[in-house]
């Protein structure tokens, strides 16, 4: 082995992230496994330097009168021409020649080897994949499968597979498009580290608030809530710990632009944002908007229920199309609503007089 060898590791630790050491580590081992194949011997001593491109192999031999088993033991003759001193009974390291080794031995050699550059991958992939755990990473889409429509993404060194069902909407990914990812989990399986990327979680929306508002980033306004029907709406509950910020008028941004921004990289997916409160009432009303609340009354049972009463001229606002805007607005306060216009239910009966 000479210079070239290490050369060659620090190109493989260049293009794919693979520590020189480590592969040394694997070198090593690939050695010891060829001498006990090819000599019955794995007492081995092993001289690598990186600095130097040294590298030497000393296969230790028992000193013996006569030779039994020239894997591990040297006759005293051959002995003293290394260490002129030694006797019988005595080791000493025969310098080998890895060129001796037999054809089986190398092929396990190089098969190690092999093994070594594949954990190494596996093990950085693993890492690229742990440093980006729940967070929102820019994703180059590299091929689309024709027949199911998943997206194979490439996340930094690594890859990883968006499928069509973790798509938003009817958006049509092509080759060579770069797209914003959540990486919801990170999982070892037999075939290799894998993360679980997502375009519609709920996360998605608000890592993309925190990337785009600088108020939620340093903390000034903090989102409380996120309920989402991906590719359709989305409803952002924002709390201001500043009384001199809007937490709203942040996330919107001036004439829209920092929420522009994000429904685009949605697709064009509805966004609203409304004001928490500790207060359910409050919040709530607010999270029916855009509809406008009469009033709200809390179910006295702590059954986590309510009435609300809008105009009936709002009524099939605050439900919304196919009742989406009443859903959003029960998951985003974790009340279950009831919706009545003014003039009370429709199909009620009129109280006895």
């Amino acid at each position: 082995m000479t210079n070239e060898v290490f050369e060659a590791l620090h190109l493989l630790e260049k293009e794919r992230g693979i520590p020189v050491d480590f592969m040394l580590d694997k070198i090593r081992k690939a050695i010891i496994t060829a001498c006990k194949n090819s000599y019955g011997n794995e007492d081995v001593i092993i001289n690598m330097d990186d600095a130097t491109g040294k590298f030497e192999v000393f296969l230790k031999k028992t000193v013996v009168e006569e030779v039994m088993d020239p894997g591990t033991e040297v006759s005293l003759e051959r002995a003293r021409k290394i260490s002129p001193t030694i006797e019988i009974g005595g080791a000493v390291g025969m310098r080998l020649d890895t060129k001796q080794f037999g054809r089986i031995a190398a092929q396990t050699a190089r098969n190690i080897i092999r093994q070594g550059i594949r954990d190494g991958e596996r093990g950085q992939m693993m890492q690229e994949f742990q440093s980006k755990h729940q967070e929102l990473v820019s994703a180059l889409v590299e091929r689309i499968d024709p027949r199911t429509g998943a997206a194979t993404l490439r996340i930094g060194k690594a890859e990883a597979v968006l499928p069509h069902n973790e798509q938003v909407g009817d958006e049509n990914l092509k080759e060579g498009d770069f797209v914003k990812v959540y990486v919801v989990d990170v999982k070892e399986t037999e075939r290799g580290p894998r993360a679980i990327i997502s375009r519609t979680h709920p996360d998605l929306v608000k890592r993309l608030f925190e990337t785009e508002v600088p108020e939620i980033y340093d903390g000034t306004v903090e989102i409380k809530a996120v309920s989402r029907e991906a590719g359709s709406r989305t409803k952002l509950a924002v709390l201001s710990h500043n009384p001199d910020v809007d937490a709203v008028g942040a996330c919107i941004g001036t004439r829209g632009a920092r929420v522009s921004s994000i429904v685009n990289e949605l697709g064009g997916e509805k966004i609203d944002i409304v004001e928490y409160s500790d207060d359910p009432a409050k919040f709530i009303a607010s999270a029916l908007s855009p509809a406008e609340v009469l009033s709200v009354e809390i179910a006295e049972d702590g059954s986590h229920s309510c009435r609300v009463t809008v105009p009936d001229s709002q009524l099939s606002l605050a439900i919304g199309n196919k009742g989406q805007n009443a859903r959003l607005a029960a998951r985003l306060t974790g009340w279950k609503i009831d919706i009545k216009p003014e003039s009370g239910f429709y199909g009620e009966e009129e109280p006895e007089k």
